[in-house]
């Protein structure tokens, strides 16, 4: 079977706007959360985000563009043109008709959405003002994709789905798809999402889903931590190149590792909580194993879901416990999500972009503010400080709402694909 190959990498991340950035600061155990600054939280019992910082849309899209477009789209766009320049993907030489663009968000324009509603309940806001024309184009949750294509002037087939907190590593499995079906030789893949607003505030405080700690924002995140509380909500984009092999090889293009494939599997349980055996968890990591021919012994990393909730990581060490029997303690698993947030729909494809870097270099980020470990989570997870090890197979775990389980497998790059060396 022809090999998928990881190319390129683009990201903008609460620790970072572009990868080179976003991949030292996890290194070195940096954290990007901090009190909310996009409106006034002073009234929420949760007031901390993992935002973006310094962004400014103008840098990446001309003043039309941005009038059109809402900031999910922007932080797409700006991933994609990182990571197709880190592909050295000459866009002027290729066959566009052949260049596919898979870019999946959860939650997408929500701070549109509720513009336009304080406008419309705004007993002025009819005559001084109006929902703007572009409204509709810009929420629909398929324009971060097309606003990518566009940008990009890539006429392959363009996707859209939602998996809520999966979206980002469903994105790469469709892309690989797309490619092994032969309808793209190359594919522009990944998740984001931008929905810091008083609204998703509101709505996730009432379910008590966000962790509370105001007064540490740094220290709130805490993944498999005894003292755990809750997730902390952030924003971002991680865009990924794949290409066939054939295509890499005949552009001389070098690769950072192989997609080999996942699984996709569904609790069938509740809206919002995981089922609590963990048993579909692991029947995706499980399936995601044997469908690669990747034995439990041959995995190196697992890139958690990690989201600091009290069910999630229980419920994520059982499923990996089950998938991997024995093995389980003899691999490095560690959660991004300690020191950049939840990503929600850019979470998956930033787990696919640790993957491929600690494939290449021979390290894997930490799990910072692990310092009581809870029982129920005793596996190896990394903890306090980044670590040397070399990585030949990575796991990342995504674990959506509703239920939604995805798992892909990344492996280095084979002897027919030259590898992406350290720069």
């Amino acid at each position: 079977m022809e090999q998928v190959l990881v190319t390129g990498l683009g990201a903008i991340t609460p620790v970072g706007r572009d990868v080179p950035n976003t991949w030292s600061a996890l290194l070195a155990g940096k954290s990007g959360i901090g009190p909310i600054s996009s409106f006034d939280a002073s009234r929420l019992s949760t007031r901390i985000a993992g935002e973006v910082k310094d962004f400014d849309p103008s840098e990446v899209l001309d003043t039309k563009r941005l009038r059109r477009t809402a900031r999910v789209s922007q932080f797409a766009v700006a991933a994609a043109r990182e990571a197709v320049a880190d592909a050295a993907l000459d866009l002027e030489g290729e066959d566009r008709s052949r260049i596919g663009v898979v870019v999946n968000t959860a939650v997408g324009a929500m701070g549109e959405v509720e513009k336009a509603a304080r406008t419309l309940d705004d007993p002025h806001g009819r005559t001084t003002r109006r929902v703007s024309p572009y409204f509709v184009s810009s929420v629909i949750p398929n324009m971060p994709a097309c606003e990518v294509a566009i940008d990009l002037g890539v006429h392959g087939p363009v996707t859209a789905s939602a998996l809520a907190c999966a979206s980002g590593s469903y994105a790469l499995l469709e892309a690989r798809r797309l490619i092994l079906s032969g309808e793209a030789d190359v594919v522009v893949c990944g998740g984001t999402d931008a929905a810091i607003t008083e609204v998703m505030f509101e709505g996730l405080t009432t379910m008590g889903a966000l962790s509370r700690l105001n007064d540490e924002p740094q220290l709130a995140s805490r993944p498999f931590d005894a003292d755990r509380d809750g997730f902390v909500f952030a924003e971002g984009a991680v865009v990924v190149v794949l290409e066939s092999a054939t295509h890499a090889r005949e552009r001389g293009a070098t690769a950072y590792a192989q997609l080999l494939g996942g699984a996709l599997t569904s609790d069938a349980f509740h809206v919002s909580a995981p089922e609590p055996s963990g048993t579909y968890a692991a029947e995706a990591i499980r399936q995601a194993l044997q469908r690669t021919g990747v034995g439990p012994q041959e995995i190196d990393y697992i890139c958690a879901h990690g989201t600091s909730t009290r069910a999630n990581d229980r419920t994520e060490t059982a499923a990996i416990r089950s998938a991997l029997g024995s093995a389980a303690d003899q691999v490095a698993v560690s959660s991004p999500k300690s020191m950049v947030g939840h990503l929600i729909g850019a979470a998956g494809s930033l787990s696919a972009m640790v993957c491929a870097l600690a494939i290449r270099d021979g390290q894997v980020p930490p799990t910072v503010n692990l310092e009581t470990p809870d029982p129920e989570c005793d596996l190896d997870y990394v903890p306090g400080r980044a670590r040397e090890l070399r990585v030949d197979t990575a796991v990342a775990n995504a674990f959506g709402f509703g239920g939604q389980n995805c798992v892909i497998v990344l492996r280095a790059p084979g002897p027919d694909a030259p590898a992406r060396r350290l720069e």
